[in-house]
């Protein structure tokens, strides 16, 4: 079997030979016969995290279960599930989960091995949800990891280096219903005065924005129904659109999830695009960058200054907000962080020229590059950004020994 492109299509990967097992003992028995192997799951990462200099080893016929445990307000699933499917059988259920990222179709262990992130000033990243993780190590073993215990903390955002997630276990939720709206044309000026009230206004808050306009295009609220709304008519002086919008120019509205304040399922809402559409725009490049939240007002400021640079290879940036976590390679790993999304065009040298200006003005702020998306690092500064880089590179040995998951990603970020 042969495998190609991730699925923006802006990276080929690079593996001997590609296999999709159909079960835990056959998924070892690869690991084992491989001397490098790495694990890709719904092929959503930009860059060459998931490379191997041999095996690739798919998770789209691994057991993709749903178990949902009532008295424990958990659920449990195959790694390669989708928070899409998850999210539909939660809320059948009755459940919710905290969070979901703006894509439905990212796979669960896809999304926690990369700290991928919804939005909102009390939400942790995806990763935090994590209860327990199953991983079939690099010597083939079945280890089973659980919150509290010695290691689960550098287990959860393990960037593929531990082994293959095959089963994650969450926390769950009684299920909520989520109101969306947005507003246009937020100042600059509200942004740089009242960050923290703009950013905590909303259950979740999105800000989107082309970076060399004269006002932040559109704020893109979301509200729990359950909770009280402390947003009226406009938006710190942007008027409330009456009429559906993408955040894109020019694309189709019916990819979005609904929005005009029409309450509906939490599954449903807080992503920002419809499991059964095409999400974002598809033929695109992605880049994110998770600034300290004392600095995020310095950092959008600095990259407002290069917003002609950046407009011809730039469709539309989002600003998010995450909490701080223990997780010891997570984004937002003790601080909480403001990320600074960036989607471009699917031109890759045309993005390639432009990041080294934009790293120089964040990475001095302390920006952390989210783990599935483009960065360059041109001086290798960002694994000292993680404390407990050292510890995480122990366990890293632990579980796998004869290092057959640490491909030239993961060497980059562990020295």
């Amino acid at each position: 079997m042969h495998i190609e492109t991730n699925w923006a299509g802006n990276h080929r990967y690079l593996a001997r030979r590609y296999v999709e097992p159909q079960s835990i003992d056959e998924l070892a028995t690869l690991i084992t016969g491989s001397p490098a192997v790495r694990i890709l799951g719904s092929r959503h990462s930009f860059n060459d995290i998931a490379d191997s200099d041999d095996l690739i080893v798919g998770t789209a016929a691994l057991p993709s279960h749903i178990e949902i445990d009532d008295a424990a307000r958990s659920v449990t699933v195959g790694g390669g599930v989708r928070y899409g499917d998850l999210a539909q059988a939660l809320h059948e259920a009755g459940w919710a989960l905290h969070n979901l990222a703006s894509l439905p179709h990212i796979s669960v262990a896809g999304a926690i091995a990369t700290a991928t992130h919804g939005s909102g000033d009390a939400n942790g990243n995806l990763a935090t949800a994590v209860r327990a993780l199953r991983v079939v190590t690099g010597t083939g073993e079945l280890v089973d990891l659980r919150r509290g215990e010695p290691g689960f903390d550098g287990a959860v955002v393990a960037l593929g280096a531990l082994g293959a997630v095959v089963e994650v276990t969450l926390d769950i939720e009684p299920t909520y219903d989520v109101r969306q709206r947005l507003f246009a044309g937020l100042g600059w000026d509200v942004v740089a005065d009242r960050f923290d009230d703009v950013m905590s206004a909303a259950y979740s808050v999105s800000l989107f924005t082309t970076w060399d306009e004269a006002s932040v295009s559109l704020a893109w609220i979301k509200e729990r129904a359950d909770r009280q709304s402390h947003v009226g008519g406009d938006f710190f002086g942007a008027v409330a659109e009456v009429v559906p919008r993408h955040m894109i120019a020019g694309m189709d509205v019916r990819n979005t999830t609904e929005q005009l304040g029409v309450a509906g399922p939490w599954s449903e809402r807080l992503a920002h695009f419809r499991y059964a559409f095409t999400p974002s725009n598809g033929a695109e490049i992605q880049s994110e960058y998770l600034v300290p939240r004392g600095r995020a007002v310095e950092a959008i400021e600095a990259v407002r200054a290069l917003g002609p640079q950046l407009r011809d290879v730039l469709q539309i940036s989002e600003i998010r907000s995450v909490a701080a976590d223990d997780l010891w390679m997570s984004t937002a790993y003790g601080t909480d962080v403001v990320g600074l999304h960036f989607t471009w065009v699917r031109d890759a040298p045309g993005v390639e020229a432009v990041l080294p200006a934009l790293e120089h003005a964040l990475l001095p702020l302390g920006a952390r590059p989210h783990w599935g998306k483009v960065f360059l690092d041109a001086d290798g500064v960002i694994g000292s950004r993680y404390p407990r880089r050292g510890d995480f590179r122990a366990l890293a040995d632990r579980f796998d020994p004869d290092r057959r998951f640490r491909n030239a990603f993961v060497r980059r970020v562990l020295g």
